[in-house]
């Protein structure tokens, strides 16, 4: 049976309720402050093992960690690869505003230590049909990138957080790229998302590429059909949208991992993803799987808007 590899962030998050998102020279005063196990590497393993996946989280905390630890085995995702750092265990201050829009510092602590063992450790465990998964909130990418794809590996990539670093990566290595619409914009260099995907598009044209476009949907790069679309987004109410993106991509990757084609494994994780913004807090509005295939069940398939990606 195939694994799911998660070479992700552990974060404590600390979020705020706020009549609007601080802008500069603004101070708010917030009406509530909870306090969450969260890192979106942290949600995507608990998404994808709720998803049915078999999950094996590595990654590092600090002396503080516990809590996160816990939050994972709680879920069924497997923890014998998690350093214990004498550095802090990251952290997140998220503000959330009345729309459920949302704005988020991180602190990698411990995240940006993890030993280079650890992960070779893990890759060299890694048989055919297992997905290994990254995002942008750890240190060594780039090395991680280049023994994976040497190694033969399915190596798929949420490129969050993203700065101008991130366009120095050996992306085109990636089986799998995915992107939300700020971070097209800073890989691309475009401001105009429908040029910054056409884009990376051209750029990466043997990896597949998902944007995701919050409440317009998505769209998608299909490599093996060579073929890119659009998918329409569920309607539902939002509440908080901070983990939507990595309530997404876990479904998403388990789905992969699964067997199953693009089009149904992006269905099933928009789902997902929808259902994540209708509860507070990251980690714990991800949903349960039957709560998903009765969303899917109630709106019916997504709207394909197919394209030739010429």
């Amino acid at each position: 049976m195939s694994r799911l590899f998660n070479i992700g962030s552990l974060c404590t998050d600390f979020v705020y309720s706020v009549p609007s998102l601080v802008r500069a020279g603004e101070t708010l005063d917030s009406s509530n402050r909870q306090v969450f196990p969260g890192g979106k590497g942290l949600n995507q393993s608990i998404a994808a093992a709720k998803a049915g996946c078999e999950v094996i989280h590595i990654g590092a905390v600090g002396p503080d960690g516990d809590m996160l630890v816990e939050c994972l085995e709680t879920h069924d995702v497997q923890t014998n690869d998690i350093h214990r750092s004498e550095v802090a265990s990251g952290h997140a201050f998220i503000q959330v505003d009345p729309t459920g829009q949302n704005a988020i510092v991180i602190h990698g602590g411990a995240n940006r230590h993890l030993p280079r063992g650890i992960w070779e450790h893990a890759l060299a465990r890694m048989t055919r049909g297992d997905w290994l998964l990254l995002q942008n909130e750890t240190n060594a990418v780039d090395e991680i990138l280049y023994a994976a794809s040497e190694a033969g590996i399915n190596i798929a990539i949420n490129l969050a957080p993203a700065d101008v670093s991130v366009r120095t990566l050996p992306l085109q290595l990636a089986t799998l790229l995915i992107v939300n619409e700020a971070e097209a914009q800073m890989l691309s260099g475009c401001t105009d998302i429908e040029e910054a995907f056409a884009q990376l598009r051209a750029r990466y044209p043997d990896t597949a590429v998902v944007l995701t476009l919050g409440r317009q949907g998505l769209q998608f790069q299909d490599v093996n059909t060579h073929q890119y679309g659009r998918l329409s987004a569920f309607n539902v109410e939002a509440v908080d949208e901070t983990a939507a993106g990595d309530a997404f991509v876990g479904y998403f990757l388990a789905q992969l991992v699964a067997g199953e084609a693009l089009k149904i494994a992006l269905e099933f994780a928009s789902a997902a993803g929808a259902l994540a913004v209708t509860r507070e807090g990251a980690a714990p509005s991800i949903p349960d799987r039957s709560e998903v295939k009765i969303l899917v069940r109630e709106q019916g398939s997504l709207e394909v808007i197919a394209g030739d990606g010429a």
